[in-house]
C-alpha cells in the first residue's frame, strides 16, 4: 500500500526543502521497485506556486479536493498566511481523519497559524527562532533538526528535509533501502534523533567558550523580553560579577554587557525581518522599555534603524510579502 504525501505550497516557499524530500523519495521507489511512495503538490484553490527561486510549480490539487492522505507538509516562508479561512479548517479535518502533519523551515508558522498545533514540540529554524517565539510564545520550540512529536513532524531546512525522508524509507522499506538511498545523493548517513542544528559562527560566536561563559549566556537567553542583569547571573552562578567579567574579556573580548546586547540584537532583527510588528513591540521582545535607545543601539550593530533595515529587505521579498530568505 502506498504512502501518500502531499505538500502544501505558499508563495515564496524554499524549492530546496520540496526537493530534499521528493528525490530520496523517488529514489526509494527505483531501488525497491515498488511505487510505495505517492506525492502531490498541492495549493490552497489549486493555483500555481512561486518558489523562493522564482520558479514556479503546478500543483495536482488543492485542500478541498484532495483525497485521503497519510502526510501532508507545509512548506512555506515564514510570513506566510492563508488567504481563505476555509483552508485551515480543511488542514484541521485532515488532521482528525489521522494524517500526520508537518512542516518544513518557515513552514511551521502556517502550520501553527491553522491551528492544529496542541502540545507537540516544534523544530524551529535557528534564524526564524526570535520572531517565531515572538509570535508564539506558548508553542514549545527545539533547537534540533528534526521534531517528531505525536502526528507531528518538523525540520529546520534543507538538510533536515532529506534526513525526514530517509526516515520514511527507513520505516516504509528498511534501513538497507534507506542506506542505499543515502549512498545514492552522497549523503553520509541518517543521523540519530536528537541532533541540534548548526549555527554559523558569527551568529553564536559562543560555539567554542568556556563553560562558565556558555551557561551565563544561556541564563541571559532564556527571557529576552526581560534580561537578567550581569549581578543576576554572577549570584546564579555562585561567581562575583568581577569574576564573570574577566571571564567575558577572556573568552569574548568584551563585556558581558555587551556581548548581551549584541545577543538582543541579533534576536531583534530576526524579529524585524519576519514580522511586522510594531517597532515598539520589537525592542519590548527584547528588553527595552521604549523604542528610542532600541533604535539607537540597533543603528550602532547594524548601521541603519529597524525600519530602515525592513524597508531594505522589503525591497527584495516576494509577492504576497513573505520575508526572504526562506531556508
Amino acid at each position: 500500500m502506498a504512502t501518500r504525501i502531499g505538500f502544501l505550497l505558499f508563495p515564496g516557499f524554499p524549492m530546496a526543502c520540496l526537493t530534499s524530500v521528493i528525490e530520496p523519495l523517488r529514489a526509494a521507489n527505483e531501488i525497491s521497485e515498488t511505487s510505495r511512495f505517492e506525492w502531490l503538490l498541492l495549493s490552497e484553490a489549486g493555483e500555481k506556486a512561486v518558489s523562493s527561486a522564482g520558479i514556479a510549480f503546478e500543483p495536482d490539487g488543492c485542500l478541498d479536493t484532495v483525497g485521503a492522505l497519510d502526510f501532508v507538509i507545509l512548506l512555506s516562508a515564514p510570513g506566510a498566511r492563508f488567504d481563505n479561512p476555509r483552508s485551515a479548517s480543511q488542514l484541521r479535518r485532515i488532521d482528525r481523519h489521522g494524517a500526520t502533519l508537518g512542516a518544513i523551515s518557515g513552514g511551521v508558522f502556517p502550520l501553527v497559524r491553522s491551528g492544529v498545533v496542541r502540545a507537540e514540540r516544534l523544530s524551529v529554524h535557528w534564524c526564524y527562532e526570535a520572531a517565531f517565539a515572538a509570535e508564539f510564545p506558548e508553542i514549545d520550540r527545539s533547537k534540533e533538526v528534526i521534531e517528531i512529536s505525536g502526528r507531528r513532524i518538523t525540520a529546520s531546512g534543507a538538510a533536515a528535509a532529506f534526513e525526514v525522508a530517509l526516515r520514511l524509507i527507513d520505516t516504509a522499506l528498511g534501513p538497507n533501502v534507506a542506506d542505499e538511498v543515502a549512498c545514492w545523493f552522497q549523503h553520509p548517513m541518517l543521523r540519530k534523533a536528537g541532533v541540534r542544528q548548526t549555527l554559523p559562527v558569527r551568529q553564536i560566536p559562543e560555539a567554542d567558550l568556556s563553560p562558565l561563559v556558555t551557561r551565563a549566556i544561556a541564563l541571559f537567553a532564556e527571557d529576552l523580553a526581560s534580561p537578567a542583569t550581569v549581578a543576576d547571573i554572577a549570584a546564579h552562578l555562585n561567581i562575583s560579577p568581577r569574576h564573570l567579567e574577566r571571564s567575558f574579556k577572556q573568552s569574548t573580548g568584551q563585556s558581558p554587557t555587551a556581548y548581551f546586547r549584541h545577543l538582543r540584537m541579533l534576536a531583534a532583527r530576526q524579529i524585524v525581518m519576519y514580522t511586522n510588528d510594531d517597532i515598539a513591540d520589537v525592542a519590548a521582545a527584547v528588553g527595552y522599555a521604549t523604542a528610542k535607545p532600541f533604535i539607537k543601539q540597533y543603528r550602532a550593530a547594524f548601521g541603519l534603524t529597524p525600519q530602515a533595515d525592513r524597508k531594505r529587505i522589503n525591497l527584495y521579498r516576494v509577492e504576497g510579502n513573505l520575508p526572504v530568505p526562506s531556508v
